[in-house]
């Protein structure tokens, strides 16, 4: 592989968490919250609450309101599927869990983004509602990117090598001289592969299958590229 130029980053579960996406963590909140659901169950009733937020929100809602938004919508849903009522109270609670773990691990990666982008031209790319920029400048990560690639506003989503070459543009990259991290085999490792990427999946141990021998490097948390990149 040609020396890197240019990293591209997920958002969610990548920037805000070290590889887990958001699914997970609410049903982690959730759990803790006394809801007794399988993962599977709370899956379907996590995009059933999901999806209908793409292109909904408006586009200068920040984190903050957007996992806000979201948790009124699984307490709805949950709710429609016969496990209990509609809980505005421990929806308040996941949503405040959910953002301080969030909070917390942008501070402890916003030093790393900016040690990277004095040598990378930096993007992110993210499967998203519609308000990712908005999102970016609510959390202070905005002014370390050139480049801040919304699903919903591209038109395209992850794994296609569309959304990708949307964010290469303007930074001028080369999908050979670039670098994908992101928590997601399906979505990231697999866009990266189609476009000529090359791929770091961030990933707690317990999501590594045992015994494997990834094609890529493996980090279980951002500060990590660290030992890779710099």
């Amino acid at each position: 592989m040609e020396p890197i130029e240019a990293l591209l980053f997920d958002f969610g579960g990548t920037l805000d968490a070290d590889g887990m996406a958001w699914k997970e963590r609410f049903y982690a909140h959730y759990r803790a919250e006394g809801l007794d659901m399988t993962l599977e169950a709370f899956e379907a009733v996590f995009f059933a609450a999901d999806d209908p937020l793409v292109g909904v929100l408006p586009i200068d809602t920040d984190l903050s309101g957007t996992v806000h938004k979201l948790t009124t919508n699984l307490e709805a849903e949950l709710a429609r599927t016969g496990v209990g009522i509609a809980d505005c109270g421990r929806g308040r609670r996941v949503a405040s869990h959910f953002l301080g773990d969030a909070s917390a691990t942008f501070a402890r990666n916003r030093p790393v983004l900016a040690a990277l982008r004095r040598r990378y031209r930096l993007g992110i790319v993210s499967n998203f509602y519609g308000n990712l920029e908005a999102v970016c400048h609510g959390t202070g990560l905005a002014p370390l990117f050139s480049a801040i690639v919304d699903s919903h506003r591209i038109g395209a989503k992850k794994p296609d090598p569309a959304i990708f070459r949307a964010a290469l543009e303007p930074l001028h990259a080369r999908p050979e001289a670039t670098l994908l991290v992101g928590d997601s085999l399906r979505r990231d490792r697999e866009g990266a592969r189609c476009t000529g990427m090359g791929f770091v999946w961030i990933a707690p141990s317990e999501a590594r299958v045992s015994g494997a021998q990834p094609d890529h490097p493996v980090v279980s948390r951002l500060g990590d590229l660290a030992n890779i990149l710099l």
